[in-house]
Formats: structure tokens, sequence, C-alpha cells
């Protein structure tokens, strides 16, 4: 059964007129009439019984009237359920975050998140490996720099300066570099997001090449070892920060400058995108205020127009909130 045909149907039967069903369905009344006949002859029977003056039913076409009714009204019901999603997030959102972010900052948000729309529930999962949103059935991806496919939507969500930190022990035994070329001679700590074992930095214009001591694949952990002596770190200044106003930790080459750290937060598209998506990445850059406490000590704001725009997305509101 086409559903076009059955709501032609019903609408002629409801409004007791080709014409009238015509108006209503901006239709010819030829079409309809057209419509309803070859109705009749893909099912082999006859529904509506014609005269000059009315139509009538048959016993086959209420049988088939009732039925029809039913699917119109459960399509109807199942278009105003879907309207109501877009205008109250609910159902189940599914997120991807870095382990660090998840950790620092996620998890408070998501709980404020679940606690505004009690209509929610959350999946998180807090990883080092690539996740594909559209192969896994993920809402929303936080992404730890510039991401490499162009197909899904990228919003930038925060930018921090990264920064070189070492403990007070460690720079009492090993000293402290003046320049980034004599950290080849330090004992580094490399993390796998670095993206490469050499530090580049952007005044002055150079990359060094580390000889790490440690290798690990998670920043929190290599700020714990430096903390405890073991090397020298490069990672965002939010995650260390903190330490160095409780005298952890201090920072290295504080005249240089480092690129930035940049997460995103990503999608499949933005058409017809649910309201729990939309809503919930707006609560969280709008949470990220709260961020700066950590040790981000530039305004939200200005980080954020910071990023440039990236003209290999699709998305011409990249940076829409």
């Amino acid at each position: 059964m086409g559903l076009d045909d059955a709501l032609i149907f019903t609408r002629v039967v409801e409004c007791h007129s080709f014409t009238s069903a015509a108006l209503t369905l901006s239709m010819q009344k030829s079409t309809v009439s057209r419509r309803i006949a070859q109705l009749e002859e893909r099912l082999g029977v006859r529904l509506l019984n014609r005269t000059t003056r009315k139509l009538r039913l048959t016993e086959v076409g209420q049988a088939y009237y009732e039925r029809c009714r039913q699917i119109m009204q459960e399509f109807a019901e199942a278009e105003q359920a879907i309207m109501q999603l877009q205008r109250e997030p609910t159902g189940l959102l599914r997120v991807s975050s870095p382990i660090e972010f998840g950790q620092l900052f996620l998890g408070g948000v998501v709980g404020e998140f679940m606690r505004c729309y009690p209509a929610i529930q959350v999946e998180v999962e807090l990883t080092t490996r690539m996740i594909d949103p559209v192969e896994e059935g993920i809402d929303v991806v936080i992404h730890r720099g510039r991401p490499q496919d162009s197909s899904l939507v990228a919003r930038p969500m925060m930018s921090s300066p990264r920064q070189l930190f070492a403990s007070p022990d460690y720079i009492a035994q090993y000293g402290m570099p003046q320049k980034p070329e004599e950290l080849s001679k330090h004992r580094c700590i490399y993390t796998l997001m670095d993206g490469g074992r050499k530090w580049h930095f952007l005044d002055p214009h150079v990359s060094v090449q580390v000889s790490p001591v440690l290798t690990v694949n998670n920043i929190t952990f290599a700020r714990e070892a430096a903390i405890a002596g073991a090397g020298i770190i490069n990672v965002p200044a939010f995650i260390a920060e903190p330490y160095v106003e409780q005298g952890q930790l201090v920072r290295v080459l504080e005249h240089v400058r480092l690129p930035s750290s940049e997460l995103y937060a990503l999608y499949p598209s933005r058409r017809f995108q649910a309201m729990k998506v939309k809503a919930f990445i707006d609560f969280m850059i709008e949470s990220l205020e709260r961020f700066v406490g950590l040790g981000v000590e530039t305004d939200v704001e200005a980080l954020l127009s910071s990023i440039p725009a990236q003209p290999e997305l699709h998305d011409p509101d990249l940076h829409d909130k």
C-alpha cells in the first residue's frame, strides 16, 4: 500500500467529495479521481460507490478506510513525537572524549546537563582511540586537534596554550634550559599525542628532536611523572598550572611560544540536528568559563575566536553556537 494513496483515499472519505479532498491536498480533482481508480485496480476491489450526488463506502472500502485512518493517525502521532524531540532534549546521548578532558571537565558538565534535562540518558566513552561517529553511532565526539574527516561538522570548543613544565627537584638536579635547542640534552617525557618526537616552537620558530626517557599515551600520567621528577613535559597549560601554584611544578622556557592544543566537537550533520546534540554542545561550550578556573587564564570567547576557520569542512556555519 502506498502511503500517498492511503492519505488520498482517507481524505476523500472524510471530505465526502473528490472536489473537497483535492482542495485540501492541493491537487487537481482529476488527479485524485485517477489515483483512487488506480488504487482500486491495484487492490482488485471497489472501495467507493460513486453517484452524481454522493460517495458511499463499500463493505471492503469501510474496512480499508478503518485501517488507513489508523495508519494516518499513527503517522501524525509519529510526526508530533519527532517534533517534540526537537523542542526538548530527550533520549540517549552517546559521547566520546579524550581521557584527560573527560576526567577534568566532562564529568561535571554531563552531570549538570542531566540535572537540567532529566529525560536525557548519557553514555560516555573516555578513550585515546580514533572514533568514527557515523560508524559507531556516537552523537558527539570530542576531538583533540584539527579533524581530518571533511564529511563531519567540526565545532571549535576551546584552545589552550601549551607550556613546558618540570618539578623544582628536576631543575635543581639538571638545571633550567635557556633556549629550546638545549632540550635535546634534557630528560623529556613524551606523550603519544605530541604527533612525533619533535617539539615544535612558534617563537622562536624551531623544532627540537627530543629523546624521551618516558613515553606514555596519557597526559595526566605524564604530569604526575613530571611532578615526581622524571623530566620535562610539554602539555596544555591547564593540565599543569594548578600544580605550579602549589609549588610542585615550575614553568620551563617561559619566554617561548608553543602551538596551542585545540578541542573540537564533531558530529555527522547539522541538518535536522537532534535537539539533544545541539543542547549538549551549547551547554558544554558555555560551561568552559568554569573550566577556565582550572588554569586556562585566557578569556574563553577570545580562545574560541582565535581558532581559524576550516574551509575543508562542509558546514558554512562552523563558528555558530
